[in-house]
């Protein structure tokens, strides 16, 4: 982070390194990177530039660092990915959904839980990807997608304001205006990656609950959580 950027302008917006949001997202620095920063590459023995998705809220003098929409709006990208889309294809209907939500940031709102599927069959409708006509032929499978990725999801005023990142259960949330967005036990506020560490250092969870005046469960929770990230 910039030093002279005094962290209050972070305050309800989140704050991640892509290191951060890799781990967070269960993907790698480099993929992130390269979607958020654009690359360069080769084509045909002549060097060719292709553009970030879209410009990180947080692009300091010396790093880029992305914010809670940035975070939510990769995981879509990872997603739809995970689905076999080509990030041609995410990149043509994310243009689409940005003109039909009127949003830089379309896939993190509610308007796309219940457009998502109209706006990619329109905006990639002029693209000959595989996956994507194959897609077309089985139209429930957006609606499922969609879905699944909204499911841990909190909307307020059609936006994401909240994620649930441990298997959607409510013990743990990454809230933006908590924490500067990093993973915290969501009814008593400590951030999960010390209830992990506590747990690690004392070998015993029942003695962190009450150390940390937590619930057995959330502590429980942590220690599972960080496990899978750190597996991942």
């Amino acid at each position: 982070m910039n030093a002279v950027t005094p962290q209050t302008e972070f305050v309800g917006v989140g704050l991640y390194t892509i290191s951060e949001a890799a781990k967070l997202l269960r993907s790698s620095p480099r993929t992130i990177r390269r979607w958020v920063e654009g690359y360069d590459y080769r084509r045909n023995g002549e060097k060719t530039h292709s553009a970030s998705l879209w410009q990180p809220d947080l692009s300091l003098e010396d790093s880029v660092e992305l914010s809670f929409r940035d975070l939510i709006e990769l995981r879509f990208i990872i997603a739809f990915t995970e689905l076999g889309l080509s990030i041609q294809t995410i990149r043509s209907c994310l243009d689409a959904a940005r003109k039909c939500i009127e949003s830089d940031r379309p896939f993190s709102s509610g308007r796309f839980r219940t457009d998502g599927r109209r706006i990619f069959l329109q905006g990639a409708d002029h693209l000959n990807d595989p996956v994507l006509i194959d897609l077309k032929r089985r139209q429930y499978v957006f609606n499922g997608v969609i879905e699944r990725t909204f499911k841990d999801l909190d909307l307020e005023d059609d936006l994401v304001t909240r994620w649930r990142p441990y298997r959607g259960k409510e013990s743990i949330v990454i809230d933006p205006t908590r924490s500067f967005g990093q993973p915290i036990s969501s009814d008593f506020g400590v951030p999960t990656i010390v209830l992990a560490e506590a747990v690690q250092a004392e070998g015993s969870v029942a003695r962190v609950a009450a150390l940390y005046e937590v619930d057995r469960t959330v502590v429980v929770d942590a220690v599972r959580y960080h496990g899978e990230l750190a597996a991942a």
